[in-house]
This record gives C-alpha cells, structure tokens and sequence, in this order.
C-alpha cells in the first residue's frame, strides 16, 4: 500500500486555479506584487506605456492555504524571462522546469504542506517591455488537509480480485463530494461502484471479478475538495493497474484440500490444514493482500498469548487484517495426520514448507503462482464468513449490498 505526502501521492489545499490562454489569466495573478520595470514609448496622450505582459502567480500573495499540485507561473501576451522560487527565510531554491514556448513555469516535485515560500517572476511583451511579480505565500496545512492511502500501485500487476482502496488520515464527513472526486474505470467498460466503511475508508470494486488483462485506472481529483469542515483534499494524480490472469483458488475444509483454477481450468489441487476445532479459518472470499518470503508471526499479536513465536514463516501472503494468512509450514508436527487429513492450525491455512521457503513444496509452488489480488475461498470451515472490512474483502457483499454503500451513486 502506498501512502502519500511528500511522494508522489500527496497533494493539497485550494487557491484559484489559473485558466490557459493569453489574456484568460484571471484570479490569483492579480493579487501578486506586479510591477513594470520599463517604460515603454508614449501614446497619442503622452502617457508612458506600460508592458503588456500579464504574470499570473497561482497562489495569492499571503495566502496560507496555497496548493502544493497547481502552484505555478503564467504569463498572458509575453513571455517569461525568468522564475525564482525559494523556501521562505531560508533561501533553499525550488527546482522548476519553464515551459517550451515560455509561457508558464511549474515546481519540478510536489511542494510540502504548511510551509512558506516564494516566487519571483519577470517577463516581457512583443515589444521587449518588461514586468516582474511576485508573492509569498504558505501551502495548505495538515491540519487543514487530508490524504489518502491507496492499493493498488501505479504500473503494477494484480489479481482479479484486487480492489481499489483508500484509507483517509482524517474522517471525511462530506462522502458524497469525495467520492464524487475520485473515478475508477476498466479498459473493459465494467461498472465500477465506490463503498465506504466507515468514515475513513472509500473501497471501488465492479459486480464481479475484473476480467482478465484489464487496465484499471483511477483519477484522483481531489486537491481543494472540502471532506470535512475546513479540511480540503491534497491529491491530484491519475494511477493505472493492470489485470493479470485470473487465479481463484477454492479451500475446502472439510477435504483439506485446495484446487488451483486459472483462467477457468484446474492447474494443481494441493493438501492443506486449514484451523484446528478451537482456532477455526473464516469462510468466504479472501484476497490476497500482501506477499512475504519470509515473516515473523507472534501469536501476542492477534490476542492468542503465547501460543507460538516463529520468526520465519515462509512463503506466507496475507488475507485479513486481522492476522490470517495462507503461507508455508516446516514445523509441522509429525505426530499429526499429514496435510491433507486435518486442520491443525490457529486459523490459517497451511501449505507443506521446508525451513527457508526453498524447497520443491506445494508451498512454494503456490506462492510463485500468486499475484497480490488473487482470490482464496474458504469453505465448509465452522467459522463465519470474513467480514468485508477485515481485509480487502468486499467480495463478500452481494451487488445490491455494495451499492448501497455508496455516496454518489452508481455513475
């Protein structure tokens, strides 16, 4: 999972937003400190001239709430001649990149949140008369502003059961514009409906499954987007996945076994041991969440005591929040059935493994098979069925019950 901030995922707060053209820069432009440096030659009255050169800076001269996506320069019937920013009372410089044709002027990366800094600009028109601007101003503040986590990362390749998830730093009360703000859309035209659980987590899926070899994109819009009273979005990004195969692996507690279907056939049905009778697996659909190698798992950590401390769990991949995983086993009790015959385990599911995950083991096979997003369905276990917030495992609501969870419809 990716978080923003400083990163590429982080945005923010609001000012007015410069509108391109020559002659159509209106709003925060005329608020920065302009001056002409020339005098150009006299009209039919013997008025000096001024440049007709027109420096927009995008964020208000003392303004505290400025963005750190659409900070900028532009200039209307001229051209610019050069741009300085700088971190206020610090001289540190902000990289920048001019545009071709020399009309606008952006910040290289994102700029922090809450922080003070200064443009100075100068241009000149067709006639070489010359103007200069300027503005200090300070971005949008934490606390002031909101972003959100999300999965699945840019230019990765997931499973079909991948959603699209984000979880907000702070409560968004105003869902509807939120969600309004945030569009998710499949290369191949399935419907894509957003879900909230709760207050912080916003969740898109379509109806069923993606189909295979999709690309997935979902545009972030929510840079100045009010979530909450006085505390306004800072992201603005648009993010692509795609779509592996289709893998869908079925667990059946009752055989102890799993069979392995991609893209529609069966490649491999593997013995497992899934809990035992007092540490009982969830049923329902569970996706893939995380891939680790190798992983402590401490049973303090899900609230079971000391039941067991192995610092090298391998071949392990995650399916609830709450601490169930399907992943490898080398400590298997021999004493036991073996795999296959009976659940054992204190809620995973557990696959024959040898110590360092680096054997020819059922375990490995399938952890080299598996992609982040890929679906593991339990059933017959006597537990109940995985809640749809205990993971990424909204599967687990039907269609109509998705739907109601959204804000803004189903558009």
């Amino acid at each position: 999972m990716t978080t923003p901030d400083t990163a590429a995922r982080r945005a923010l707060g609001a000012c007015a937003v410069l509108m391109v053209g020559a002659l159509a820069l209106t709003a925060c432009g005329g608020s920065s400190n302009t001056q002409n440096d020339e005098k150009g030659a006299k009209g039919d009255k013997g008025t000096a001239q001024s440049s007709s050169a027109e420096i927009a800076i995008s964020a208000k001269n003392g303004s505290t709430g400025a963005s750190i996506n659409s900070t900028g320069v532009k200039v209307g019937d001229g051209t610019l001649t050069g741009v300085r920013m700088s971190v206020a009372g610090t001289g540190q410089d902000v990289p920048g990149a001019m545009a071709a044709n020399g009309v606008s002027w952006k910040p290289k990366e994102q700029l922090e949140r809450g922080t003070k800094y200064e443009i100075a600009a100068k241009a000149k028109d067709a006639d070489g008369r010359s103007v200069a601007a300027k503005s200090v101003f300070t971005t949008v503040s934490k606390a002031n502003s909101f972003v959100g986590t999300y999965t699945p990362d840019d230019g990765t390749t997931v499973g079909v059961g991948m959603p699209v998830s984000f979880g907000f730093d702070r409560a968004i009360s105003d869902k509807k514009a939120v969600q309004s703000h945030i569009t998710v859309t499949s290369s191949n035209g399935q419907q894509v409906v957003g879900h909230w659980f709760g207050s912080q987590r916003l969740d898109f899926r379509p109806e069923e499954y993606w189909k295979a070899g999709s690309k997935v994109t979902m545009k972030i819009d929510l840079d100045g987007v009010e979530g909450a009273n006085g505390v306004t979005g800072v992201q603005e990004k648009t993010v692509s996945f795609t779509v592996g195969r289709s893998q869908v692996s079925t667990v059946d507690a009752d055989t102890q076994t799993m069979r392995v279907v991609r893209d529609g056939a069966t490649v491999k049905t593997v013995p497992i041991s899934t809990g035992s009778a007092e540490f009982t697996t969830y049923n329902g659909q569970m996706v893939i969440s995380e891939k680790h190698k190798k992983i402590r798992m401490d049973s303090r950590t899900v609230a079971l005591a000391n039941a067991y401390d192995i610092p090298d769990v391998p071949d392990a991949m995650r399916l609830t929040q709450s601490g169930t995983f399907i992943h490898g086993n080398y400590w298997y009790n021999t004493a036991n059935p073996p795999f296959g015959r009976q659940g054992t385990s204190h809620g995973c599911v557990g696959l024959r493994d040898v110590k360092g995950g680096q054997g020819d083991t059922p375990a490995k096979w399938f952890y080299d098979s598996s992609l982040v997003g890929d679906v593991v369905i339990v059933k017959n276990s006597p537990d109940k069925t995985v809640a749809p917030d205990n993971g990424l495992n909204g599967w687990n609501l039907s269609w109509n019950e998705w739907v109601a969870g959204s804000a803004a419809g189903t558009s």
